[in-house]
């Protein structure tokens, strides 16, 4: 937005958390002199050279490091944007009361015992921010050290500031201060600028999706960098999410608590709740956010996404003057998912043109050592490699010099030079991870080069990933839809054979079939058949068939009978309780591939569809992927084409199957039939979908209901 006096208003002043955020005024409550947090609160104002105006208030009104004291927030005089609290835990309520009299409608909370410790914690927890909320002032935290407007130089925390500032690129979100304060200093270190840097702590009631809501408006931040233990507001954090896909700001996301332990140690961090990971994974999917497993990749990934932005393609040229180099790229593309687009019959002709006769024209490329006696040789490489279309970023691996007299120096300039008079993005690559010095940065900065990502693997992980997110962006610019809970309870249908009409109503393909309820019966669905037949008890008691002699294969039509008695005694005599509804007649399939559809409702994200390789195969291999529904017929072909076992159903060594799109279109139906059944439908199973030679059919289904 232009401003009267020709300056640009930001996006983000406008956002209903900009007092918050970009205060012009803050009261440090119970600051004093004698106070750790007192001390590096005052120090990051004023290495900051914060603008606004800044007050102390403790009991005393004593002055606090050169800032004027007062009694009180409301002796102050003048309306005060945010408060950061250093009072006790038992002083926050009172605290909370004085403020909302004051007219201050923010304040950042340092006390912890809260929800961390327990259920006490919690119940103080929730008190405090009903208090908050019913005087009309919102809370950021409890339990945290609060945040750093790093592009407006605004810190409203006392976690200690890394200088000289860099220029602003990434927000770095947590949920734990320490980590925050390491990731600050590591991003630094990598020549990582930060616009934003905030702890949340318990979030109480501002959450990790009402701050990136506001990042999504925040013109300095490029990308946004999260480590945490949970996402407390999905619908929130799901609008946030598209806001930012919207305006083409990537979202990189550790999140840690994968395994059990590590669940535990989540939830007596931060009181949070651990959700599935495999459901988050594919919420990420989804969504178009970037998932990483590390903390230096969350840096790498975010500084790349940010420095390099969306690519207009896929593919990555590697120039290096190692040959050592390059096989490390080449070994290690596939995996990270990077392509390396071969170079045509004409770009190796102009490569020629400029190499010495003995180096190769591969990519990746090794322009060899001559480097060291011409300079400009580089200048010579980089326009004709960079020129494929299938290349969507150039990489050159050179040495960045960590101090004076490090490295190949009369390189570094023509080197700027030729990558800056490409029209393709490009970075600079070191082979080993390292940290970036003050001289480093200066070096950078001087010969104008773009960034520098440490670390070949770092460099090849955060690349694919970029080229994942830019696909995601580009070809589904609008975010697909994720389905809520069921307004209502939808009628429960029990049995296998119920259940299977009832998704042939909604067009999934089913076993033909008839419930014999005697012998007579039996003998008459067999009639005329020239199939062999499968007899299956049908009862709601029974959910493993096998395991109680409720199932007879490869029956022929004429001992139907015979086969009925036999299924109705075994189950008789093994559970002599359970309600019978009938022994279900169908015929019998043979060859295929069987596939496992199920759809459970996560208590955090809603419905989620799972699809793998089914009947033995799916306890043994755990060959699955799942995203949220609804999911349409092209993303579950994406899914299909992530199971390890995808050339079974392509048709394996001869074998023919009813191929991928109609494999697609049953699972489609599946999980649109699940949408409608209501929000008492606790799951969902088609074990086995079997795909055969010329058709594709549901054998056998089982829903269960929540009481």
């Amino acid at each position: 937005m232009n401003m009267p006096d020709g300056s640009v208003r930001s996006k983000s002043a406008d956002h209903r958390l900009a007092p918050l955020f970009e205060p012009k005024s803050i009261a440090l409550v119970g600051a004093t002199e004698k106070s750790f947090w007192s001390v590096m609160l005052t120090r990051n104002f004023r290495d900051l050279d914060y603008k606004g105006k800044l007050f102390a208030v403790n009991r005393s009104g004593n002055d606090v490091f050169g800032v004027k004291g007062y009694q009180s927030v409301a002796e102050i005089g003048e309306p005060v944007d945010v408060a950061y609290l250093l009072v006790p835990q038992s002083s926050n309520l009172e605290a909370i009361s004085e403020l909302a009299a004051a007219g201050t409608k923010f304040a950042v909370v340092l006390a912890s015992g809260y929800a961390e410790i327990g259920e006490e914690g919690l119940r103080m927890q929730e008190e405090m921010a009903e208090h908050a909320r019913s005087l009309g002032v919102t809370l950021w935290g409890p339990n945290s050290l609060g945040f750093i407007n790093m592009a407006l130089r605004i810190p409203v925390s006392n976690m200690p500031i890394t200088l000289p500032l860099l220029p602003p690129k990434i927000a770095v979100i947590t949920q734990s201060g320490a980590s925050a304060v390491e990731l600050n200093d590591y991003a630094h270190g990598q020549n990582v600028g930060l616009s934003f840097l905030a702890a949340t702590g318990n979030e109480a009631m501002v959450r990790i999706a009402d701050l990136v809501d506001y990042l999504a408006d925040h013109d300095d931040t490029k990308a946004i960098a999260i480590f945490c233990e949970s996402i407390r507001d999905e619908p929130g954090f799901i609008r946030a999410a598209a806001k930012a896909r919207a305006a083409k700001k990537p979202i990189v996301i550790l999140k840690i608590g994968r395994s059990e332990l590590a669940s535990t140690v989540a939830r007596a961090h931060t009181g949070s709740i651990v959700g599935n990971d495999k459901v988050f994974s594919a919420m990420c999917e989804r969504l178009g956010v970037v998932r990483v497993y590390s903390t230096e990749d969350l840096i790498a990934t975010a500084g790349m996404m940010a420095s390099v932005g969306p690519l207009k393609a896929p593919g990555l040229c590697f120039i290096s003057t190692s040959g050592g180099a390059c096989t490390l790229v080449a070994d290690a593309a596939e995996s990270a998912g990077v392509s390396l687009p071969a170079f045509s019959d004409k770009t190796k002709e102009d490569l020629r043109a400029v190499l010495p006769g003995y180096a190769s024209t591969y990519n990746p490329l090794d322009f060899t050592g001559a480097w060291m006696t011409d300079a400009e040789l580089i200048a010579k490489v980089i326009p004709p490699a960079a020129s494929p279309p299938e290349i969507g970023l150039v990489a050159v691996n050179v040495l960045i010099p960590q101090y004076e007299g490090q490295g190949f120096p009369a390189g570094l300039p023509p080197l700027g030079r030729a990558l800056a008079a490409i029209d393709k993005p490009a970075i600079v690559a070191t082979t080993i991870s390292r940290m970036l010095t003050e001289y480093s940065r200066d070096q950078i900065a001087e010969h104008g080069l773009p960034y520098v990502a440490c670390g070949i693997d770092s460099m090849l992980r955060s690349f694919g990933r970029l080229a994942w997110w830019s696909d995601k962006i580009k070809f589904q610019p609008a975010l697909p839809a994720i389905a809520g809970e069921a307004q209502l309870p939808g009628p429960v249908i029990t049995g296998e054979r119920a259940v299977l009409d009832h998704l042939a109503k909604g067009g999934v393909p089913v076993i033909p079939a008839t419930v014999a309820r005697t012998r007579a019966e039996a003998e008459a669905a067999a009639a005329g058949s020239k199939d062999l037949l499968v007899l299956k008890i049908a009862s709601p008691d029974i959910e493993h068939k096998t395991e109680v002699g409720g199932v007879r294969l490869n029956v022929a039509p004429a001992d139907a009978g015979d086969a009925f008695d036999g299924v109705l005694a075994a189950v008789k005599a093994a559970k002599p309780n359970a309600k019978i509804d009938g022994i279900i007649v169908s015929p019998m399939r043979k060859g295929g591939v069987e596939l496992l559809v199920g759809i459970t409702r996560d208590p955090v994200w809603g419905p989620m569809l799972s699809v793998g390789l089914g009947g033995v195969l799916v306890e043994i291999m755990a060959d699955v992927v799942t995203a949220p529904l609804p999911v349409e017929r092209d993303e579950i072909k994406a899914m299909l084409g992530q199971l390890r076992g995808k050339k079974l159903l392509e048709g394996y060594r001869g074998a023919k199957t009813a191929g991928i799109d109609a494999i697609a279109d049953a699972v489609a139906a599946i999980g649109k039939v699940a949408l409608t059944m209501g929000s008492n439908l606790e799951s969902l199973e088609v074990n086995p979908l079997l795909v055969g030679e010329d058709k594709v059919e549901a054998l056998d289904a089982l829903a269960i209901w929540t009481d």
